[in-house]
């Protein structure tokens, strides 16, 4: 396993951008078809998305004396350190669920309608329907409920077992029995061909405030700028537009609510209290007037006078901190800060009050009675006064409250659709299919981490690659019925790259047998697809050409592919069927002799375990100057395995960068178990390699060789 993937790590680090360049050129075609393939997918999903139609709206914040200090105090550096806009607070009010859900109910959201048909959809020829009431019993609230188009303004209600329970009419309210319930419904808009079906649904208005909020977008235009956009998506215009409007209207007001509520409890509070200190006050001046009605006139001294207005300044000032200790109360618990500070001030004045009390007493009794009856009549009337100016200021804030939100830009519905971008979606499905396409290319060249280089199959098994067989793009190599069934290749078209390989594997076979006079010369493959039969009989073609006397056999008797006139094969030479004479036929020219595999009811490997095969062999040796056998795959079965003995020359077909350099070592060395004979390779499809010496023509292409 490590040596596996020490063998792909090499072909990773070997491979240069030319050489895949030069490799994904040849891929062109699987490309091309993932670019296909990825280009109808995003057309088909440009044309099923439904179109999505944008409206936005904007508003201000007018922050007046509510903006942060800080921010005032940084000035331009506010928005360098990033602190926070007072439309932060606003935007997250516009998305709560105190401004959604009210939206929510008045723009009926949680009221579906869903158009039914496939081409309708692809097509863009859906109709549409709007509800503003639908109540569906709530024991098959959850199943699949229809509504179809009955004619212009007529309609019907189809049940979820497929049965029609009411008929309605565009702006009236339907009702029907159903499950021991009413079901009721209304169609405010509808425009739709006749039969043109719907879905229709009654969901939960907090899931569609959730899925309103997911689709809201809300932010502030630049920096501490206080201007709000607020933009929202729907499959119609109008739709669009006026659920934002409606968010619009229903922030501002509850806006202006929020910031009058406080005056509207201070007005109740006064408002309670008024009766209170208008009797009080009445009471005080009532038993000012008896007492000097009683007592006649009183000389008043200044310093009498003044101890009065000190006195009566005093209790009023602690008035006025109670009314604002009851005020701080609604809003704080008596243990806040805001809260102490007002009743440590009340001590100090009460203090103070007690003082110049004691003080008092030492004036005579009739001016202490006068000055402390005058003394009440002034308290009371001044809180009288006073809280009557309050009322009315306050009266006056509540009607002229304006909040500090104003609606700058209402929505409008946008003709043009925002959604789906047609074109966008085209080309980045080309694009995605380009790069999907490269992707694959480039994993399919890793995974395929067989050897290619002919240097390194040397160095590693100690055989000699003798030829190099290119790719062709000759259209005689396409079919593998053509190449085996027709003349050979070598005689159709004896100038091509591939003849020219096959000639230079002749030349190396006559170093590598010295006398090559009646030899036997056994061609093996690793794995089906590797091109041995292809190489055998051009091979044979090649050395019948040079003018010996050349044998053919086909020893895959399970799936042979060569073909003789003779109706008698190897398989029937072996089970004493048929000679040698019998089973051997002409082809295509003089030198040039075959047999096929022949037909037999016996395994295989069977008729070549006996004394069968190897006296076929020398027969063949005394009448033929050459013989060339061609063997199923090794790593399927062991006929070429047994075989192997018998001949005098191996020869291993590969195939261009499809085997591992351990697999090649295992088959050689498995092989060399039975047979020490001499061996050489054959590279079978091999690609041109940009950059490096080529096969003398300069051009190659892509081809079949054969099994």
């Amino acid at each position: 396993m490590a040596e596996e993937v020490k063998n792909v790590q090499t072909e990773v680090d070997s491979l240069t951008v030319v050489d895949f360049v030069h490799h994904l050129w040849k891929k062109k075609f699987l490309v091309a078809l993932f670019v296909v393939v990825a280009t109808l997918i995003g057309s088909f999903y440009a044309m099923w998305v439904r179109p999505q139609f944008t409206s936005d709206a904007l508003l201000q914040v007018n922050v007046k004396g509510t903006s942060s200090k800080a921010t005032k105090a940084f000035g331009e550096m506010g928005a360098v350190l990033d602190l926070a806009s007072p439309a932060d607070a606003e935007i997250e009010l516009i998305k709560s669920r105190m401004v959604l859900s009210y939206v929510t109910m008045a723009e009926h959201l949680y009221l579906w309608t869903v158009p039914v048909g496939f081409w309708d959809r692809l097509l863009h020829r859906e109709g549409r329907m709007d509800l503003d009431s639908l109540r569906i019993p709530l024991k098959v609230r959850a199943k699949k409920w229809m509504a179809e188009v009955t004619g212009k303004d007529s309609y019907s209600v189809i049940s979820p077992d497929g049965k029609k329970i009411l008929d309605g009419v565009v702006g009236e309210v339907a009702f029907a029995e159903f499950a021991d319930d009413t079901l009721s419904i209304r169609v405010n808009f509808m425009d739709a061909k006749q039969g043109q079906k719907f879905i229709i649904a009654q969901g939960s208005p907090i899931n569609a405030e959730r899925s309103l909020a997911g689709g809201l977008s809300v932010m502030e235009k630049g920096k501490q700028t206080g201007i709000i956009a607020v933009r929202y998506s729907h499959r119609y215009p109008d739709r669009a537009a006026s659920i934002l409007n409606t968010i619009a209207k229903t922030y501002l007001r509850q806006n202006v609510e929020m910031r009058s509520a406080e005056a509207e409890k201070t007005l109740e509070f006064l408002e309670a209290q008024l009766p209170g200190v208008k009797a009080k006050l009445d009471s005080a001046e009532k038993v000012l007037a008896d007492y000097r009605y009683k007592i006649g006139s009183v000389d008043m001294t200044g310093e009498t006078k003044a101890h009065l207005d000190k006195e009566g300044q005093l209790q009023r000032q602690i008035m006025q901190l109670e009314q604002e200790r009851q005020a701080a109360m609604r809003l704080f618990k008596a243990e806040h800060p805001n809260v102490q500070t007002i009743v440590k001030q009340q001590n100090k004045l009460r203090v103070e009050l007690a003082a110049l009390k004691k003080n008092a007493e030492k004036m005579p009794l009739t001016q202490q009675e006068v000055k402390r009856l005058q003394e009440e009549v002034a308290v009371n009337n001044e809180v009288y006064t006073n809280m009557l100016n309050n009322i009315q200021q306050l009266r006056v804030v509540r009607a002229g409250e304006v909040g500090n939100v104003r609606i700058v830009d209402f929505a409008q519905a946008e003709q043009s659709q925002t959604k789906p971008n047609k074109s966008r979606i085209i080309m980045a499905s080309i694009v995605f299919g380009f790069i999907f396409g490269v992707l694959f290319v480039f994993l399919m060249y890793i995974l395929r981490n067989g050897v290619k280089s002919t240097s390194r199959i040397e160095r590693e098994t100690g055989l000699s690659v003798f030829a190099k067989i290119p790719q062709s793009s000759h259209k005689f190599l396409r079919t593998n019925k053509r190449v085996h069934h027709s003349a050979p290749f070598v005689l159709q078209n004896p100038e091509d790259k591939v003849s020219e390989s096959f000639r230079s594997l002749q030349t190396a076979l006559a170093f590598l047998m010295p006398n090559p006079e009646h030899c036997v010369i056994l061609v093996m493959g690793l794995m089906p697809g590797v091109g041995k039969s292809f190489v055998s009989l051009n091979l044979a073609a090649v050395l019948a050409a040079s003018g010996k006397k050349v044998l053919l056999i086909d020893a895959d008797m399970r799936r042979g592919v060569i073909n003789g006139r003779s109706k008698f094969g190897l398989a029937d030479v072996l089970a004493g069927i048929a000679t040698l004479d019998t089973a051997v036929s002409q082809k295509h020219t003089d030198n040039l002799f075959v047999m096929n595999a022949g037909k037999t009811k016996l395994a295989a490997c069977e008729l070549l375990r006996g004394d069968a095969m190897d006296n076929l062999l020398k027969e063949a040796r005394r009448k033929y100057d050459l013989v060339i056998v061609d063997t199923p795959p090794l790593n399927l079965v062991t006929d070429a395995e047994l075989i192997c003995p018998l001949v005098d020359y191996s020869l291993f077909v590969l195939h261009y960068g499809r085997h591992s350099i351990e697999e090649i070592k295992e088959t050689i060395e498995r092989v060399r178990r039975y047979s020490d004979k001499p061996s050489a390779i054959v590279m079978n499809h091999c690609e041109h390699e940009p950059g490096r010496y080529g096969y003398g023509y300069g051009y190659y292409g892509k081809g079949y060789y054969g099994k």
